[in-house]
């Protein structure tokens, strides 16, 4: 089960951590996503587990950073200096069943219910 929190309203060029409880994962490959009204999901970050890689979306590069502590089961995403565009539903992916890149959403078999973020 994935579970997101931390999302809210902030205004714009403020910053927002979100978190994804991971309990019982042992995922080698996580992402966030994120899906604004009227717009396709789309990839905003991921994480290979094993190896600490990252990938981000060139949005939100030098902008947003992706973590996980497994000792902790948790996922985050630092969010800094944010845009209005940033507003979205922001969702927590995990437990790739192929190979692909990151920023597909078909590769991910588990989601979170996604919290949402409103910049202003």
């Amino acid at each position: 089960q994935l579970v997101e929190s931390g999302g809210g309203s902030v205004q714009a060029g403020g910053s927002l951590r979100l978190s994804c409880a991971a309990s019982g994962y042992s995922s080698y490959c996580m992402a966030w996503f994120r899906q604004a009204p009227g717009k396709e999901r789309g990839g905003v970050a991921g994480i290979y587990t094993n190896s600490g890689n990252t990938a981000y979306a060139d949005s939100v590069k030098g902008r947003f950073t992706i973590s996980r502590d497994n000792a902790k089961n948790m996922l985050y995403l630092q969010m800094n200096s944010l845009k209005p565009e940033d507003t979205a539903a922001y969702y927590c992916a995990a437990q790739c069943t192929r190979s692909g890149r990151w920023n597909d959403g078909t590769r991910y078999r588990d989601w979170g219910q996604g919290t949402q973020v409103t910049v202003s």
